[in-house]
């Protein structure tokens, strides 16, 4: 709800108020609904906005209010859609792993070969997993900002799909790569690393592709995933390239939740 909601919401709480007020001193013994007909438009939009001008922090108070009681509402829906999807955040056969295969701990992250956040966070996932011999890292192809980046997964699920022992130098090298991410690009990658060009081209028809990406984007949308990079860290979805530290903090509570 943006700011003028709420103005709304507490000029209308104030109005009830203030009808029972008036009401009170007429001496009328009726139900504050009641009451609001018993006073004119004019005299309870004076009465809110003198009360709204004397005391301008109700508003920001509501808001605080309202954020933190939104955030909470978010908190459970996701973490409900974790608990009933957590093979498909976790373990779905066409996301690719890097670090520790069988980690206590697993940190997903929703990422595009086209998004410059994805390509600087690519350090962080480096750190981590350097750092954290128990850290799993789940890479989970999200082509949401181009056509380009779209192909460029298909290439990415074909690759794993045929040698998901060398996924995680794939991936690195195409992310690290100079310019934007295409088929021909990935390509070229995947057939640096010893992949057979026409088993690839074939691979890349595979309809397990298209119907593993359309479930990512289904899950996305259940997790309010709408950018990259985005995590999910135990039981919670964490948005953008927040940095190393952030994460590491993230994956510390999530193993004290263990």
């Amino acid at each position: 709800m943006k700011r003028t909601g709420l103005l709304g919401a507490t000029a209308l709480g104030l109005a009830l108020l203030a009808t029972g007020y008036m009401a009170g001193n007429r001496g009328l013994d009726v139900a504050p609904a009641a009451h609001a007909e018993t006073l004119d438009r004019a005299t309870v939009e004076k009465i809110v906005r003198d009360y709204l001008l004397a005391n301008p922090e109700v508003l920001l108070e509501a808001q605080e209010a309202l954020e933190t009681k939104q955030q909470e509402q978010q908190r459970l829906a996701h973490l409900d859609t974790i608990k009933q999807n957590k093979d498909a955040i976790f373990n779905s056969s066409f996301d690719g792993v890097v670090g520790n295969p069988d980690g206590k701990v697993t940190i997903v992250e929703f990422y595009d070969y086209n998004c410059g956040y994805c390509k600087r966070a690519m350090d962080d996932m480096e750190a981590l997993t350097k750092e954290d011999p128990d850290l799993r890292f789940v890479l989970k192809e999200f082509p949401i900002l181009s056509a380009d980046s779209q192909k460029a997964s298909i290439v990415s699920m074909a690759f794993h799909l045929m040698q998901p022992e060398k996924y995680g130098d794939f991936h690195r090298a195409l992310m690290s790569g100079e310019g934007r991410a295409t088929e021909e690009e990935a390509i070229k990658v995947a057939l640096s690393l010893g992949a057979d060009e026409a088993e690839l081209r074939a691979k890349m028809k595979d309809p397990s592709i298209p119907q593993a990406l359309s479930a990512t984007y289904e899950l996305a949308t259940k997790l309010s995933v709408s950018g990259t990079p985005s995590y999910v860290v135990g039981e919670e979805v964490i948005y953008g390239a927040l940095g190393k530290e952030v994460l590491a903090e993230k994956i510390a509570a999530a193993k004290e939740a263990l």
